[in-house]
């Protein structure tokens, strides 16, 4: 019951310190197949931040406790208005198991890597039903020391998840209340989660009733069929589907607490897309300076679909793979994008 006591008082009192566009906070979620685990962090500020003041833990299957061994004191520096993506470390490329490597093209993105020792730190092996909290301060004392004990108190800067909730053993969080039943479609698991450019601090209330991943992050699915320009799929001299992981937008973040980070589209009122998100992948482009050209492009970079149109509305339909998407619009003025969601 004390240590109890003592984790809900460092969130109350952490909570005072959470500021629009003045603290760090988790702009991408990533738990991929395997070990291909990241979070990227965004600095909000003008100023460079030093990480080594900071700290990711992971609140293990649902517990309210979390001891020093669940946690791991970053490093490195994250520039303003900049992201830093911190991403298991596994690298050996004959590991199989527990030890399997991360794939390439999640390597490539990494600008640190930790926990390379489960048993030293187990803060980056979450797998779906984990909460994460981001913290300020300076790990202390033994493996076992419980992080509501550390002196000074560690601040935490944002929560991902819910502490104290198991959405499920072999499960996560999902879209439909409550989301810890598994109804719904499940995104905290072999998901890329992305927040959204209109967050500008993070969630630092320990007691929130339940966590609804996209309040606040727009889903991907980690793991994405590579198609190709027209829409099909790649495979590979075997026949089969080639897989990608989908973290290719790790290492850049839009966020409005940067207005020159954010695309902004000339004339809002004259171009909207809707509805958005939307759960069949069908969106209505109006635009009154004329379309003639519409390209949707997938979180992979790659164009999946194009229409050519010469009117003021279109209506395109993405398909309804989940994700998130770009919408380019060609019209008389120049070319305008937009991000849309299918859900």
């Amino acid at each position: 019951m004390k240590k109890a006591l003592l984790f809900v008082s460092l969130f109350t009192v952490g909570s005072t310190f959470a500021q629009d566009c003045s603290k760090l906070f988790i702009s991408e979620y990533v738990e991929g197949r395997s070990n291909n685990k990241a979070i990227e962090i965004y600095n909000p500020t003008n100023a460079a931040i030093n990480l080594s003041e900071y700290v990711i833990a992971r609140y293990s299957n649902g517990s309210n406790a979390a001891e020093v061994q669940d946690a791991v004191q970053l490093s490195g520096t994250v520039g303003a208005h900049d992201v830093f993506v911190a991403v298991l470390d596994k690298r050996d490329p004959l590991g199989t198991g527990q030890e399997a490597p991360i794939w390439d093209s999640l390597q490539v993105r990494a600008d640190g890597f930790f926990s390379p020792v489960y048993n030293t730190s187990n803060a980056f092996y979450w797998n779906g039903n984990d909460a994460i909290v981001l913290f300020k301060g300076t790990l202390t004392g033994s493996a076992t020391t419980q992080l509501s004990a550390i002196t000074p108190a560690l601040i935490p800067i944002d929560i991902f998840g819910k502490i104290g909730e198991n959405p499920g053993p072999d499960t996560g969080w999902s879209t439909t209340a409550p989301y810890n039943t598994g109804a719904g479609v499940i995104v905290t698991v072999d998901h890329s989660l992305i927040r959204k450019s209109t967050v500008l601090k993070g969630v630092t209330n320990v007691a929130i009733t339940e966590f609804n991943a996209l309040a606040e992050y727009d889903s991907i699915p980690s793991n994405t069929i590579l198609l190709d320009v027209n829409g099909d799929t790649i495979k590979s001299n075997a026949g089969n589907p080639i897989e990608f992981g989908n973290w290719m937008s790790l290492g850049t973040h839009a966020c409005n607490c940067n207005p020159l980070s954010v695309n902004k589209i000339p004339e809002m009122s004259q171009f909207s897309v809707f509805p958005n998100p939307s759960v069949d992948g069908t969106f209505n482009v109006v635009s009154s300076t004329g379309i003639e050209k519409i390209v949707v492009v997938n979180s992979l970079g790659q164009t999946v679909k194009t229409v050519k149109a010469n009117a003021n509305n279109a209506i395109i339909n993405i398909g309804d793979a989940p994700g998130v998407y770009i919408i380019k619009v060609e019209t008389g003025n120049g070319i305008v994008t937009k991000r849309v969601i299918v859900k």
